[in-house]
């Protein structure tokens, strides 16, 4: 493990420097507006010298356009800060391998696992383990992990985000009719609490809207999977005015099937990517989209990592450089920044990704 020499290279650092401490910012008190354009991205600041740290992220499911982006923002901050930093994730999306790849990395003696579970209750024993080590650990969309972990970032408060899904939803349909949707998986904590909050929020608000089924689908986070179960529900529920979706594979394979029975009657809101969602959006079969962009929820994981193996402070108001995380909020152990992105006909082409 190198974090123990280089927290010591460092307060001798600060020691030579004549021991000043630079002033701290102080915490966000508002949340910015959401963002609706793409900001110019600040430069990354200089790195100290360090021997090679080995930061891993481990994401939900190996060969999805959602972490092949989180891929080159953990390897861009590997680039920036002179570490070896690379992710890794399961095909498929099984929590047990997912689990077991957790088990390798703490064998291997990393420096700092970064994860985005499918399932954070089965993950809490091996990163448990991975702390008992000394191995630096942060995750992503697991909030209820931040007792185990060094900190959970999130990119928003995730019941903001679920109301904003649903109201968006709500206003398409014209606040009534029947609607049901997906989550990428029940287990997945994130998902279920943007659907849950976005559900008391129309229950309370809008009596005239129904949800229909006994709890969300499932799609796996698998276009396939979700494909399928869409053409379902449409013969299930003929009178069907609205879809969610919590994954970019089911607000796409929404859009698509509507698309294919030529259905624009049936409105579509949820999770999105520019570059798989985006002709759908366009084209009108899905009203809108939101999302946060993945590779630069793995660049601030990863510089979350990188700060505490190398001792800094993490704060309220520090600026963790990517857009949406400039002035972060720090909750006990969870870190939010602000950093949701609205996808519409008129802004999906601003983002690349």
């Amino acid at each position: 493990m190198k974090r123990l020499i280089v927290t010591t290279i460092l307060l001798i650092s600060i020691f030579a420097a004549g021991c000043t401490t630079p002033a701290t910012q102080a915490p966000a008190e508002t949340q910015p507006p959401v963002a609706t354009e793409a900001p110019a991205q600040p430069e990354a600041t200089e790195a100290p010298a360090t021997e090679e740290l080995e930061i891993v992220m481990v994401a939900k499911h190996e060969g999805i356009s959602w972490f092949d982006d989180m891929r080159t923002g953990v390897e861009q901050f590997g680039k920036d800060y002179g570490v070896k930093a690379y992710q890794i994730a399961p095909e498929g999306g099984d929590p047990a391998k997912q689990v077991q790849m957790v088990e390798d990395l703490i064998a291997k003696g990393v420096d700092a696992i970064l994860v985005v579970p499918n399932d954070p209750t089965a993950m809490e024993p091996v990163l448990k383990k991975a702390k008992e080590k000394g191995i630096v650990v942060v995750s992503h969309e697991a909030q209820q992990l931040a007792s185990i972990v060094d900190y959970d970032v999130e990119a928003f408060r995730n019941e903001d985000f679920g109301v904003l899904m649903f109201e968006t939803l709500a206003k398409a349909m014209n606040y009534e009719g029947e609607f049901t949707g997906f989550v990428g998986a029940l287990t997945m904590q994130t998902h279920m609490q943007w659907y849950e909050a976005g559900l008391k929020h129309v229950q309370e608000n809008y009596p005239n809207m129904k949800f229909v089924s006994d709890q969300p689908y499932e799609d796996k986070n698998d276009e396939k999977i979700a494909y399928d179960k869409v053409q379902e529900i449409l013969k299930t529920f003929p009178n069907l005015k609205g879809l969610f979706g919590t994954s970019v594979s089911s607000t796409t394979m929404e859009g698509l099937v509507l698309k294919e029975k030529n259905n624009k009657n049936i409105k579509v809101v949820g999770l999105a990517l520019p570059s798989v969602t985006g002709p759908y959006i366009k084209e009108g079969w899905v009203v809108q989209g939101q999302c946060w962009r993945p590779a630069d929820a793995g660049y601030v994981s990863a510089l979350i990592a990188y700060k505490v193996l190398t001792g800094e402070k993490i704060e309220s108001g520090m600026n963790l450089v990517k857009p949406g995380y400039e002035s972060v909020v720090v909750e006990g152990n969870v870190i939010f920044g602000n950093a949701p992105l609205i996808l519409t006909p008129d802004t999906v082409d601003q983002y690349p990704f």
